[in-house]
Protein backbone atom coordinates (compact mmCIF):
# COMPACT_ATOMS: atom_id res chain seq x y z
CA UNK A 1 0.00 0.00 0.00
CA UNK A 2 1.29 3.28 -0.59
CA UNK A 3 1.42 6.36 1.61
CA UNK A 4 2.60 9.84 1.22
CA UNK A 5 3.67 11.58 4.14
CA UNK A 6 3.75 15.39 3.39
CA UNK A 7 6.35 17.13 5.56
CA UNK A 8 8.24 13.32 5.82
CA UNK A 9 11.56 14.46 6.78
CA UNK A 10 10.49 16.62 9.98
CA UNK A 11 10.39 15.61 13.26
CA UNK A 12 7.35 13.79 13.20
CA UNK A 13 7.30 13.22 9.87
CA UNK A 14 10.52 11.01 9.69
CA UNK A 15 9.90 9.07 12.93
CA UNK A 16 6.45 8.37 10.91
CA UNK A 17 8.09 7.16 7.97
CA UNK A 18 10.15 5.19 9.85
CA UNK A 19 7.37 3.46 11.38
CA UNK A 20 5.06 2.89 8.12
CA UNK A 21 8.55 1.21 6.57
CA UNK A 22 8.91 -0.84 9.57
CA UNK A 23 5.30 -2.42 8.89
CA UNK A 24 5.97 -3.10 5.21
CA UNK A 25 4.52 -0.10 3.49
CA UNK A 26 5.40 1.74 0.71
CA UNK A 27 6.48 5.22 1.88
CA UNK A 28 7.26 8.33 0.03
CA UNK A 29 8.61 10.99 2.54
CA UNK A 30 6.99 14.12 0.83
CA UNK A 31 8.82 17.51 1.26
CA UNK A 32 9.95 20.50 -0.73
CA UNK A 33 13.85 19.32 -0.24
CA UNK A 34 12.32 15.39 -1.59
CA UNK A 35 11.17 17.06 -4.90
CA UNK A 36 7.26 17.60 -3.64
CA UNK A 37 5.96 21.10 -3.15
CA UNK A 38 2.22 21.85 -1.81
CA UNK A 39 2.78 25.34 -2.14
CA UNK A 40 4.17 25.42 -5.51
CA UNK A 41 2.24 21.75 -6.42
CA UNK A 42 5.65 20.76 -7.69
CA UNK A 43 5.59 17.12 -7.76
CA UNK A 44 2.16 16.35 -6.31
CA UNK A 45 0.68 15.06 -8.90
CA UNK A 46 3.27 12.23 -9.12
CA UNK A 47 3.28 12.19 -5.25
CA UNK A 48 -0.22 11.14 -5.49
CA UNK A 49 0.12 8.18 -8.01
CA UNK A 50 -1.50 5.46 -6.83
CA UNK A 51 -1.42 6.49 -3.17
CA UNK A 52 -3.85 5.13 -1.04
CA UNK A 53 -3.36 6.97 2.18
CA UNK A 54 -1.66 11.16 2.73
CA UNK A 55 -0.81 11.91 6.24
CA UNK A 56 -0.32 15.72 6.35
CA UNK A 57 2.37 16.55 8.99
CA UNK A 58 3.42 19.60 7.43
CA UNK A 59 4.78 22.54 9.56
CA UNK A 60 4.90 25.78 8.67
CA UNK A 61 8.58 27.47 7.70
CA UNK A 62 7.12 31.21 9.25
CA UNK A 63 5.43 32.03 12.10
CA UNK A 64 3.67 35.25 11.36
CA UNK A 65 0.07 35.41 11.36
CA UNK A 66 -0.60 35.99 7.93
CA UNK A 67 1.92 33.74 6.09
CA UNK A 68 0.91 30.87 8.14
CA UNK A 69 -2.60 31.17 7.58
CA UNK A 70 -1.66 31.46 3.68
CA UNK A 71 1.15 28.46 4.07
CA UNK A 72 -2.16 26.33 5.78
CA UNK A 73 -4.96 27.58 3.63
CA UNK A 74 -2.92 27.23 0.37
CA UNK A 75 -0.97 24.06 1.04
CA UNK A 76 -4.33 22.62 2.28
CA UNK A 77 -6.35 23.22 -0.84
CA UNK A 78 -3.17 22.00 -3.44
CA UNK A 79 -3.30 18.99 -1.61
CA UNK A 80 -6.33 18.56 -0.99
CA UNK A 81 -7.65 18.74 -5.17
CA UNK A 82 -4.46 16.62 -5.63
CA UNK A 83 -5.44 13.72 -3.50
CA UNK A 84 -9.42 14.23 -5.03
CA UNK A 85 -7.70 14.04 -8.62
CA UNK A 86 -5.97 10.37 -7.57
CA UNK A 87 -8.47 9.04 -5.57
CA UNK A 88 -7.14 8.95 -1.98
CA UNK A 89 -8.61 6.85 0.48
CA UNK A 90 -8.16 8.17 3.38
CA UNK A 91 -6.47 11.80 4.35
CA UNK A 92 -4.35 12.16 7.78
CA UNK A 93 -3.56 15.61 9.57
CA UNK A 94 -2.05 16.32 12.59
CA UNK A 95 -3.17 19.27 14.57
CA UNK A 96 -2.76 20.59 17.69
CA UNK A 97 -5.29 20.19 21.26
CA UNK A 98 -6.95 23.34 22.09
CA UNK A 99 -6.55 25.01 18.61
CA UNK A 100 -10.13 25.96 18.92
CA UNK A 101 -9.98 27.49 22.48
CA UNK A 102 -7.26 30.13 21.43
CA UNK A 103 -8.01 32.41 18.79
CA UNK A 104 -5.49 34.65 19.86
CA UNK A 105 -2.86 32.57 18.55
CA UNK A 106 -2.12 33.31 14.73
CA UNK A 107 -0.91 29.49 14.49
CA UNK A 108 -3.74 27.67 16.14
CA UNK A 109 -5.63 29.95 14.30
CA UNK A 110 -4.38 28.94 10.80
CA UNK A 111 -4.32 24.99 11.95
CA UNK A 112 -8.55 25.56 12.29
CA UNK A 113 -8.74 26.98 9.10
CA UNK A 114 -6.66 24.11 7.73
CA UNK A 115 -9.03 21.57 9.54
CA UNK A 116 -11.65 23.47 7.99
CA UNK A 117 -10.78 22.35 4.74
CA UNK A 118 -10.02 18.68 5.30
CA UNK A 119 -14.03 18.57 6.38
CA UNK A 120 -15.16 20.37 3.63
CA UNK A 121 -13.04 18.37 0.71
CA UNK A 122 -15.30 15.20 0.68
CA UNK A 123 -12.13 13.22 1.14
CA UNK A 124 -12.62 10.46 4.07
CA UNK A 125 -10.33 11.73 7.06
CA UNK A 126 -9.40 11.50 10.35
CA UNK A 127 -7.71 14.53 12.32
CA UNK A 128 -5.12 13.92 14.94
CA UNK A 129 -4.40 16.22 17.35
CA UNK A 130 -2.02 16.25 19.84
CA UNK A 131 -1.01 18.13 22.51
CA UNK A 132 2.69 20.06 22.87
CA UNK A 133 5.26 18.30 22.36
CA UNK A 134 8.51 17.34 24.69
CA UNK A 135 11.03 18.81 22.01
CA UNK A 136 9.15 22.27 22.03
CA UNK A 137 9.38 22.76 25.98
CA UNK A 138 13.07 24.94 25.31
CA UNK A 139 11.44 27.11 22.42
CA UNK A 140 8.38 27.67 25.19
CA UNK A 141 10.94 28.70 27.63
CA UNK A 142 12.94 31.44 25.34
CA UNK A 143 9.02 32.81 24.44
CA UNK A 144 8.84 33.68 28.11
CA UNK A 145 12.15 35.36 28.61
CA UNK A 146 11.16 39.39 30.63
CA UNK A 147 14.44 40.21 31.37
CA UNK A 148 15.94 38.00 33.81
CA UNK A 149 13.37 35.67 34.17
CA UNK A 150 11.13 33.53 32.52
CA UNK A 151 7.51 34.62 33.21
CA UNK A 152 5.15 31.70 32.35
CA UNK A 153 1.05 30.31 32.94
CA UNK A 154 0.77 27.99 35.63
CA UNK A 155 -2.04 26.29 33.39
CA UNK A 156 -1.60 22.86 32.82
CA UNK A 157 -0.67 20.97 29.90
CA UNK A 158 -0.38 17.64 28.64
CA UNK A 159 2.53 17.29 26.88
CA UNK A 160 3.73 14.11 25.16
CA UNK A 161 7.08 12.96 23.11
CA UNK A 162 7.19 12.76 19.14
CA UNK A 163 8.06 9.36 19.45
CA UNK A 164 4.25 8.58 20.82
CA UNK A 165 2.48 11.26 18.35
CA UNK A 166 4.25 9.46 15.72
CA UNK A 167 3.35 5.95 16.70
CA UNK A 168 -0.64 7.49 17.25
CA UNK A 169 -0.52 8.70 13.74
CA UNK A 170 0.92 5.41 11.88
CA UNK A 171 -2.31 3.81 13.78
CA UNK A 172 -4.88 6.37 13.24
CA UNK A 173 -3.52 6.17 9.46
CA UNK A 174 -3.90 2.43 9.17
CA UNK A 175 -7.29 2.12 10.64
CA UNK A 176 -10.29 3.58 8.38
CA UNK A 177 -11.09 6.78 8.44
CA UNK A 178 -12.82 8.39 11.62
CA UNK A 179 -14.37 11.49 9.57
CA UNK A 180 -14.09 13.51 12.77
CA UNK A 181 -11.45 14.41 15.39
CA UNK A 182 -8.85 12.39 17.20
CA UNK A 183 -6.80 13.33 20.32
CA UNK A 184 -3.59 12.18 22.03
CA UNK A 185 -1.95 13.57 25.30
CA UNK A 186 1.27 12.10 27.38
CA UNK A 187 1.03 10.69 30.21
CA UNK A 188 0.59 13.82 32.72
CA UNK A 189 -1.09 17.10 33.27
CA UNK A 190 2.20 19.51 34.19
CA UNK A 191 1.76 23.55 35.29
CA UNK A 192 3.36 24.87 32.18
CA UNK A 193 5.48 26.95 34.66
CA UNK A 194 6.64 23.52 36.05
CA UNK A 195 7.43 21.98 32.85
CA UNK A 196 9.86 24.51 31.76
CA UNK A 197 11.36 24.45 35.66
CA UNK A 198 11.79 20.25 35.17
CA UNK A 199 13.30 21.05 32.12
CA UNK A 200 15.97 23.63 33.43
CA UNK A 201 16.87 21.17 36.38
CA UNK A 202 18.14 18.80 33.33
CA UNK A 203 19.43 21.35 31.12
CA UNK A 204 21.35 22.85 34.09
CA UNK A 205 19.88 26.09 33.43
CA UNK A 206 19.76 28.41 36.56
CA UNK A 207 17.39 31.29 35.28
CA UNK A 208 14.63 31.76 37.19
CA UNK A 209 10.76 30.57 36.11
CA UNK A 210 8.15 32.84 37.64
CA UNK A 211 4.61 31.84 37.39
CA UNK A 212 1.98 34.51 36.06
CA UNK A 213 -1.75 34.34 35.00
CA UNK A 214 -1.36 36.91 32.44
CA UNK A 215 1.82 35.64 30.70
CA UNK A 216 0.60 35.10 27.05
CA UNK A 217 1.22 31.69 25.48
CA UNK A 218 2.61 32.68 22.05
CA UNK A 219 -0.37 35.54 22.05
CA UNK A 220 -2.83 33.77 24.23
CA UNK A 221 -3.82 33.36 27.88
CA UNK A 222 -4.24 29.98 28.77
CA UNK A 223 -6.46 28.15 31.51
CA UNK A 224 -6.39 24.71 32.82
CA UNK A 225 -8.52 23.64 29.80
CA UNK A 226 -7.16 25.34 27.06
CA UNK A 227 -4.06 23.06 26.26
CA UNK A 228 -5.51 20.03 27.60
CA UNK A 229 -7.44 16.83 25.83
CA UNK A 230 -11.34 16.22 26.58
CA UNK A 231 -12.74 12.94 26.89
CA UNK A 232 -11.09 9.77 26.19
CA UNK A 233 -7.78 10.79 24.47
CA UNK A 234 -5.16 8.43 23.56
CA UNK A 235 -2.47 8.64 26.16
CA UNK A 236 1.22 8.43 25.34
CA UNK A 237 3.76 5.89 26.92
CA UNK A 238 6.56 7.98 27.26
CA UNK A 239 6.50 10.44 30.92
CA UNK A 240 8.60 13.63 30.43
CA UNK A 241 11.16 12.63 33.30
CA UNK A 242 12.12 9.59 30.97
CA UNK A 243 12.47 11.42 28.03
CA UNK A 244 14.45 14.06 30.21
CA UNK A 245 16.77 10.89 31.18
CA UNK A 246 16.77 10.06 27.30
CA UNK A 247 18.28 13.56 26.25
CA UNK A 248 21.02 13.59 29.03
CA UNK A 249 22.32 10.18 27.66
CA UNK A 250 22.15 11.38 23.71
Amino acid sequence: MKIVVIGGTGLIGSKLVKNFRERGHEVLAAAPNTGVNTITREGLAEAMDGAQIVVDVANAPVWEDKAVLEFFETSGRNLLAAEAAAGVRHHVALSIVGSERLPDNGYFRAKVAQENLIKASGIPYTILRATQFFEFVGGIAQSGIVGEEIRLSPALMQPIASDDVAAALADVALAPPVNGTLEVAGPEAIPLDELVRRFFRATRDTRKVVPDVHARYFGAVLDDQSLTPGKDPRIGAIRFEDWLGQQATH
